[in-house]
């Protein structure tokens, strides 16, 4: 039995909602998560680690780059195969380019395609290195396996249109036991234990909803099983808080505290604020900020106005034609947001004659 980790888009060298009070600390937990995942194979080691591509947000400095292979140095028992994605690619002056790496790790230093054996395992690796930002020909769609036994892994980032496209159908026929795959932040499964992308480590930006971390394999008698190790130490959340007619600013604020104790006191959230208020109520959704980790607040909450009603009421009347307006429309999310805020400031105004 062949044991792996899949893992990618590590980011080090990221720092997270750059200016909020968190994200210093969040720059440091991205290279702790990383040294983590290394301390686990050191405890429980595996044979082969596959990293598809940004270990580092940007260039990496040399310093960094030692750091990593001393880490690399502390599971020698591991062989690992990296290559560079769009982030870290390999500039002309790159630190990648001639580093001496330990004797277990195999680093992929052209943009074309070749086939590495991991030593004296019956393992055979095919990979390529980003040398630019961007990459438009589909560099992966005619690889096949060059040798029918064994046990055959493509490491890939990429799979959009500016960075190596891919025909995923054609990948899925190609022959690869397993197509370890990178630059997608979010985990899934392409074609269930072959082909998948492992997510990014750690959650980069907000929009890196929900569990983050790497996929564990195992590869016995010719068939491959993964499951996918949530091992990020906090994750961006969606944190959705239902207002009602009786709500106040207070009652909000408390709710969002329970929530964020049941959730977790670590973790970032992007709170949305819905339902109907009481027309009169003036609620201050900026002030949820201080209760907790918030990188976004949506108010998508909306005044609890009879529509049908006040159209009666003020039929003939400035007021009346404003409803009567927007009501004919089949409104998007923005005019729906314009009907009732212009009509609050038509009703407290006053402005509702002819």
């Amino acid at each position: 039995m062949i044991r792996f980790i899949h893992l990618a888009d590590v980011h080090l060298g990221a720092v997270p909602d750059r200016g909020c009070p968190w994200s210093r600390e969040r720059e440091e937990e991205i290279w702790e998560t990383f040294r983590r995942v290394i301390a686990s194979i050191s405890k429980n080691p595996v044979d082969l680690l596959f990293i598809a591509g940004d270990l580092f947000h940007r260039q990496p400095l040399l310093r960094e780059l030692k750091e990593v292979n001393y880490l690399f140095s502390t599971i020698p028992d591991t062989q690992i195969f990296m290559m560079a994605g769009n982030h870290d690619y390999l500039a002309q002056d790159s630190f990648y380019r001639g580093f001496p790496w330990e004797p277990n790790v195999v680093f992929f230093e052209r943009e074309s395609p070749m086939v590495v054996k991991a030593g004296e395992l019956d393992v055979y690796v095919t990979g390529l290195s980003y040398e630019h930002r961007e990459i438009r020909e589909p560099l992966y769609d005619s690889l096949k396996p060059e040798i029918q036994d064994g046990f055959h892994v493509l490491l890939a980032h990429g799979g959009d249109e500016t960075h190596i496209p891919m025909d995923r159908t054609a990948l899925g026929a190609s022959g690869f036991d397993y197509i370890a795959m990178g630059h997608i932040h979010k985990p899934q499964s392409l074609i269930r234990d072959r082909m998948a992308y492992s997510g990014a480590l750690e959650p980069i930006d907000r929009n890196d909803m929900g569990e983050h971390g790497y996929i564990e394999g195992r590869f016995e008698n010719g068939q491959v099983r993964t499951r996918f190790v949530p091992f990020a130490c906090r994750s961006y959340q969606k944190l959705v808080l239902t207002v009602r007619e009786d709500s106040t600013q207070y009652s909000l604020e408390e709710m969002m505290k329970m929530d964020i104790m049941k959730r977790g006191g670590k973790n970032i959230y992007k709170v949305v604020l819905q339902g109907w208020h009481a027309p009169e109520t003036l609620l201050f959704p900026e002030k949820l900020r201080a209760l907790g980790n918030v990188a976004e607040i949506l108010d998508e909450t909306r005044p609890a106005y009879d529509l049908e009603a006040l159209s009666r009421r003020y039929s003939g009347t400035l007021v009346g034609d404003y409803i009567a307006y927007f009501l004919k429309k089949d409104m998007t999310l923005v005019e729906e947001k314009a009907l009732y805020y212009g009509l609050q400031a038509l009703l407290e105004t006053g402005m509702n004659l002819k």
